[in-house]
């Protein structure tokens, strides 16, 4: 198995529900190929650098899972299909770094 971090731009229109749901139907797709998650966050919705689909912001999700390499391609190929999901990014690495992340830890 191999580790990868992730993350997923989802659409800013979706209510708490429906994130919520497609969060589970992201997970059941890495299931499906046998893949885990190891751990996530939530990095809440944040202005985007540039107009994506033309959206302005998106909630972002973190996710460190473990997986079969060659089923990665499958993985972003559906998530590429989602009309809810702006966009997604698939890193290989070598070791999971401790959360949170700087990202995570919210300023006082």
């Amino acid at each position: 198995m191999s580790k990868f971090e992730a993350v997923i731009l989802y659409s800013p229109i979706l209510t708490t529900s429906n994130l919520t749901k497609q969060e589970d139907t992201f997970k059941k797709k890495l299931s499906g190929v046998k893949g885990s998650i190891i751990a996530q966050e939530d990095w809440g919705l944040k202005d985007l650098s540039y107009k994506i689909k033309s959206n302005k912001t998106a909630f972002y999700k973190f996710y460190q899972i473990e997986i079969e390499g060659n089923k990665i391609q499958e993985i972003k190929k559906t998530l590429v299909q989602d009309e809810k999901i702006i966009r997604c990014l698939f890193v290989k690495v070598k070791k999971h770094e401790e959360l949170p992340s700087k990202l995570a830890i919210k300023e006082n």
